[in-house]
């Protein structure tokens, strides 16, 4: 069993419940002691920025901005689809904590060898 584990997560604001449900997951994954990771591509990158995922809050759980710090603070990735992040024209300069903005050569050197995965 791999000690990896990723989420792919294409949404933000246009579908703020498969966003969420990504952080859970991602969380519940840290939490478990798996280096987690959530990749951010298409709309999913502007979660990115701060402040995005502040007035996401889905009925049941926990607000998107603090599932995207926990998470962080649990010592999980976020990589940032750099195509889809410069397609958007988003601020490089201002990242949430543990966000790096990346090609698809990382995202498959951190998937080789075998990683579970899911997408939202």
């Amino acid at each position: 069993m791999s000690d990896r584990f990723v989420v792919s997560l294409t949404h933000a604001k246009d579908n703020p419940d498969k966003a969420t449900v990504a952080f859970v997951v991602a969380n519940a994954a840290a939490a478990s002691d798996k280096e987690a990771l959530v990749f951010l591509s298409i709309e999913g990158v502007r979660l990115s920025q701060p402040g995005y995922a502040d007035d996401v809050h889905e009925a049941g759980f926990a607000p998107l901005r603090d599932l995207i710090a926990n998470f962080a603070k649990a010592g999980g990735k976020i990589y940032v689809c750099s195509p889809c992040f410069k397609k958007r024209g988003l601020d490089e300069a201002s990242l949430v904590n543990g966000a790096t903005i990346v090609g698809g050569a990382k995202l498959v050197e951190f998937m080789s060898g075998g990683v579970s995965s899911v997408s939202y």
